[in-house]
């Protein structure tokens, strides 16, 4: 038994045994080739596979009355399927189909919708945190500048303090120096012994001299100190 190679008009393939080539359900003029051919032939030609041809049915004669459905019963029928249960399930199709594709579109939107919303909550907290966060910054600085203030006036306070007190101690020095300078002077004034009027006069002008130092710095401390007692009711209101 020979094996055949077969031809698509493009390419080759095979071999194929007679039982292959049933399988392949190859016709008469299927261009076939085996070993001894000197040139392809068609299977038709091949006494070997008369058998295996398949069986084609013979061009139909339009000439020959067919059975033909009545007009009236192919107008009552779409595809074969009565007019009103096609038009009724084509009207469910129709609307299943605009129904799924509303709520589609409905889905599409609402997931839109609550997408922005959700952008816009987590904007508004955003701000709310950031309004918040600056308004704690405010407080605190507020706050700093309420105890740096504080804190001045405390220092200035106590400067003025000690400036009062050292003010005081001076005047104290001053007004005894003072007196002692007055009864030196009453008593340069007095004391004549064993001096000249020029070294009398001399004395006295010295111990004036001292008096008026004394008075004049006085003077200028009872002024400071009025002040600094001024500047502290200020800051005590």
């Amino acid at each position: 038994m020979n094996s055949y190679y077969l031809h698509n008009g493009t390419e080759s393939s095979g071999p194929f045994n007679i039982t292959e080539l049933k399988a392949k359900s190859i016709l008469n003029t299927t261009p076939v080739w085996c070993e001894g051919m000197q040139d392809w032939k068609t299977a038709g030609e091949i006494a070997e596979l008369q058998s295996i041809f398949r069986v084609m049915p013979p061009p139909i004669n339009t000439t020959t009355a067919l059975p033909k459905q009545s007009t009236k019963e192919a107008n009552t029928k779409i595809i074969g399927i009565d007019k009103s249960i096609f038009y009724m399930l084509s009207g469910i199709l129709i609307l299943v189909v605009g129904t799924l594709i509303f709520n589609y579109f409905e889905e599409g939107r609402s997931a839109e919708l609550e997408q922005k919303n959700s952008i816009t909550e987590r904007n508004n907290l955003q701000f709310q945190l950031q309004e918040k966060e600056i308004e704690e910054q405010k407080n605190r600085i507020i706050e700093q500048e309420k105890q740096e203030f504080e804190r001045v006036l405390k220092e200035r306070k106590q400067t003025l303090n000690n400036r009062l007190f050292e003010i005081k101690e001076k005047l104290a020095f001053n007004f005894s120096a003072l007196d002692q300078a007055k009864d030196t002077l009453a008593k340069a004034k007095d004391f004549q012994f064993l001096r000249t009027d020029n070294e009398r006069n001399e004395d006295i002008s010295l111990i004036e001299n001292e008096i008026e130092i004394l008075s004049t710095e006085i003077e200028n401390l009872k002024i400071e100190m009025d002040q600094l007692y001024l500047e502290l009711e200020k800051i005590k209101t």
